[in-house]
């Protein structure tokens, strides 16, 4: 049996072809009992069968395996789990004979608080508090619910079968076809699956509400949700019935089962799983309410539906044939949501706000520590760490980069011969590449393997010599170290105007190009050249350095509005990334951001301002005596835009524009602006004396909890303590988590450590505690030792899934000094686990970065001069 032990995947003696689980869970024990019957092929001579169970007792007894020829009973005659592997090992006395035969047996298993496998979830219902029954299977955990075969490459069909009491709505993946009962228990039993992944599998047990459409083709699809939430369910259900009818077309192939369920669960540790016919949300990721939740609630809802029915294809029909292949899963649902709600809503301009997406890839891809696309997986444990940006957004920007760069028909057309060929089997990375390389006539393959093969991204540094512009790419570092590797870049350009665009494929280290010849617009040295913009609208997933003159024309060009937004935002993201890489001066990136003092885009002032507050954050350590400056430059930054809109939203205002006086009042109120922090506690009594006062739309709600919470402190704890009021009187998860965000801005130690410890108490749900640790500056030493005082209990509570990651990453990554460094290494040095391992060194690597860019920024000379002049100039 030890042979098995240590091993990265199942054996294939046997594979399974169909399972008949039935379960009994008992919601007041907080247990459940099971029997399950796998249909088998034994495809090899073997005296073992080797499949994957944990946290499951077996009883002994129940094994047996039939064989479908000659009806002969296998007894094993060794019965073993290995924990640490998570396998379940029979050892039969003889050879077991190839072909068909039936695995029966019998388990019991523990309703688990962990939010994985099979567990327990708690809600009110008349004020009683009740547990429900929850699946979370993703990525290795249908082993916690039966003992099976639990790799995505081992789809068979499920046949479920539920014993629940008789008042409580059970669920499966597919329809109910029978319902017996008798007493206070029902007998559930549902369709037979079509073929799926065991991660696939889900059943949900509780009380529940629910509203209901169908699509034009008949599909019923309904949202559940806890009793008396029915009404917060109809935007999703809207979203979700036209989504459907959107993929049939995009995809040519219709969705394949007879019903989709999606439902609300109050304890769920990721945003939402993508189960066939039975998807699960986050309650935030799915309710909405018109009274209470902010218009970026209503877009995260509709962004959340549209990736997670994207996977009812992608994923689900087609699956990846292992978990190296992930992103093709996640990078490719996460791009089509856009194109599915940019549908939807285009007035939501959601291809612009995509760029929030690349950035974060682009951003965790610049750490030494950050790993390729296509990752190798040896052990079920290093899965939850590649469920991150890399897989997600950097998956999906190479997947939009290689669609503009084909086409959008025939990309489209590719993808649904690749969906067709593949359904209801596996795929892999190749396989998409082959179906697109065919469809498009281009080296799909060699194009992107150079982007999916090696971790990092390049650089594309430009400048002007001679009338030539001279191209030249290598690997971007955040550290600014020099990396290695080399890729095969859609490079894109514009001369002066949009009309005049150029694209190349820049595959050598270095390319010179005769502007005059290539462009047809001639550039001199002389200062007189008209703008170039390279990597337009940010299609490519690579940063852009420009020489002094051109990025001195570009500066003109954002003043005088003549780029588009998806370009201005560049052009501030790659300044901003150069900076942090110290290939740029820190002033320089202050005089760049002072061009956008006219901006009016939602996404580019988003970004101006998250820019604003990693500036703040670094120069509250290198610059302390300027912090007060350079706040009062971000404030003049703003106000134009915080004036135009007001604290009132307006009637018919754009959806973007709602979303934006939050930011700017947040952003506002951060800096210390007075008027701002004074009219913000005006309208934040008005709405304790009436929750439904108009002062306080749900809009500006985080801006001014965020405000209050800058003046709270031991001495004036009234505020403080009325925001907790208003958490604890809410039943709206998105309220709850906007407090628990706004609580850590305060600056005092002893409100800052009263609300960390907050975070552990009962109060919070384990899901939401990752949402009150953004600290600011001032916190950041406290929140380090809280961490490191509660670490046994964080690591046992939240150890087991991948939330613990969000801990580490949210505390240790603010600081910016080597003796830090070593602080956190010695602390970890006996307690880092490999759910963690990857999260750490990427942590403690921007530590690096901060600390080396705070000496950068010190050694800037005339930097007091300079900032002295820009918090000044009056525009």
């Amino acid at each position: 049996m030890e042979e098995f032990k240590g091993q990265p995947r199942l054996p294939k003696f046997a594979l399974p072809k169909r399972y008949d689980i039935r379960l009994k869970p008992d919601l007041s024990c907080c247990k459940f009992s099971g029997a399950v019957s796998v249909d088998l092929h034994v495809v090899s001579d073997t005296r073992f069968l080797v499949l994957n169970a944990a946290d499951l007792s077996i009883d002994s007894s129940s094994v047996s395996f039939t064989d479908r020829h000659s009806s002969k009973v296998f007894q094993p005659s060794k019965v073993e789990i290995f924990e640490e592997d998570e396998i379940l090992v029979l050892e039969f006395a003889e050879t077991l004979p190839i072909g068909e035969g039936v695995l029966a047996i019998r388990f019991e298993g523990i309703l688990n608080d962990k939010m994985k496998g099979f567990y327990r979830s708690t809600y009110e219902h008349n004020g009683e508090k009740k547990n429900m029954a929850v699946t979370q299977f993703e990525p290795a955990d249908a082993r916690r619910c039966f003992p099976c075969w639990d790799e995505p490459a081992c789809k068979a069909t499920f046949k479920i079968t539920l014993d629940v009491p008789s008042d409580l709505v059970a669920l499966s993946n597919m329809p109910v076809i029978e319902e017996k009962v008798d007493g206070h228990l029902k007998t559930v039993s549902y369709q037979e699956s079509p073929i799926m992944s065991t991660y696939l599998v889900a059943i949900v047990v509780g009380l529940f509400d629910f509203v209901e459409d169908h699509t034009s083709d008949g599909i019923k699809v309904r949202v559940y949700c806890q009793v008396g939430k029915a009404n917060q369910g109809k935007f999703a259900l809207h979203v979700a019935v036209r989504t459907l009818e959107l993929y049939k077309e995009y995809f040519e192939v219709p969705y394949s089962l007879p019903k989709l369920d999606m439902i609300a669960i109050p304890d769920f540790a990721a945003g939402a799983m993508e189960n066939y016919g039975l998807v699960t949300y986050r309650e935030t990721a799915l309710l909405y309410d018109d009274q209470h939740s902010a218009a970026a609630n209503k877009q995260r809802v509709a962004t959340v539906v549209a990736h997670e029915l994207a996977h009812q294809w992608f994923g689900n029909l087609v699956t990846m044939e292992w978990w190296t292949h992930l992103w093709l899963n996640e990078g490719f649902a996460t791009w089509v949501s856009y194109l599915a709600i940019d549908s939807l809503f285009p007035e939501w301009k959601v291809w612009t706000q995509f760029l929030d997406e690349s950035i974060e890839g682009l951003r965790l891809d610049g750490l030494e520590e950050s790993h390729p696309i296509e990752v190798e997986i040896n052990h079920a444990a290093e899965i939850d760490e590649i469920f991150d940006a890399i897989s997600y957004r950097k998956g999906a920007s190479v997947i939009r980069m290689l669609q503009s760069y084909l086409g959008a028909i025939p990309f489209q057309r590719s993808l649904a011969s690749y969906i067709k060929k593949y359904a209801s089997s596996n795929a892999k990375t190749e396989d998409l590449w082959a179906a697109l390389e065919e469809g498009s006539g281009e080296p799909v393959n060699k194009l992107m393997n150079s982007w999916t093969k090696q971790q990092g991204y390049p650089v594309v540094s430009v400048k002007v010599k001679d009338q030539k512009l001279e191209f030249e790419q290598s690997r971007f570092l955040s550290s600014g170290s020099q990396g290695d590797g080399q890729w095969v870049i859609p490079v894109t350009l514009c001369c002066g105007s949009y009309d005049n665009r150029k694209s190349f494929l820049l595959e050598a280290k270095s390319e010179t190009l005769d502007t005059n010849e290539f462009l047809g617009c001639s550039i001199s040295g002389d200062g007189n050249c008209p703008w170039i913009k390279l990597n337009v609208d940010q299609a490519g997933f690579y940063r852009v350095k420009y020489d002094e003159q051109l990025a001195a024309r570009l500066r003109y060009a954002i003043e005088k509005n003549y780029l588009s937004a998806t370009d201005r935002f560049g052009i501030l993201d790659d300044s901003f990334a150069l900076c942090m890489a110290r290939q740029q001066s820190f002033v320089s990136l202050l005089t760049l951001m002072g061009a956008y003092r006219e901006e009016h885009e939602y996404t580019v002032l988003s970004n101006l301002i998250t820019v604003s507050y990693k500036l703040v954050r670094i120069a509250a350590d290198a610059v302390p005596e300027l912090v007060d400056l350079i706040k009062q430059f971000f404030i003049s930054l703003f106000q134009n835009s915080a004036e135009k809109l007001g604290w009132q939203p307006k009637d018919g205002e754009s959806h973007l524009d709602a979303m934006l006086r939050g930011e700017i009042l947040t952003a506002l109120a951060l800096f210390g602006h007075e008027i701002t922090l004074n009219e913000a506690s005006r309208r934040f009594h008005a709405f304790l004396d009436d929750r439904n006062t108009p002062l306080l739309p749900p809009d500006i709600r985080k801006a001014a909890y965020v405000a209050v919470m800058q003046r709270a402190n031991a001495s004036n704890r009234s505020d403080y303590e009325s925001l907790l009021r208003v958490y604890r009187e809410s039943d709206l998860s998105q309220e709850k988590t906007r407090i628990l965000g706004s609580f850590a801005s305060s600056p005092d130690p002893t409100i800052i450590l009263e609300a960390l410890n907050f975070l552990l108490s009962s109060e919070v749900r384990s899901q939401d505690a990752v949402f009150g640790l953004a600290v600011g500056i001032e916190g950041r030493e406290i929140a380090w030792t809280w961490l490191k005082d509660n670490w046994e209990h964080i690591s046992k509570n939240w150890g087991s899934g991948f939330l613990i990651t969000r801990f580490v990453s949210a505390i240790v990554s603010p600081f910016a000094s080597s003796e830090k460094v070593k602080e956190i290494e010695e602390f970890f040095a006996s307690r880092t686990k490999p759910s963690i391992a990857r999260t750490l060194k990427q942590s403690i690597e921007r530590v690096n970065i901060n600390a080396r860019w705070v000496q950068s920024v010190q050694s800037e000379k005339h930097l007091a001069d300079a900032v002295t002049e820009l918090a000044y100039r009056k525009y």
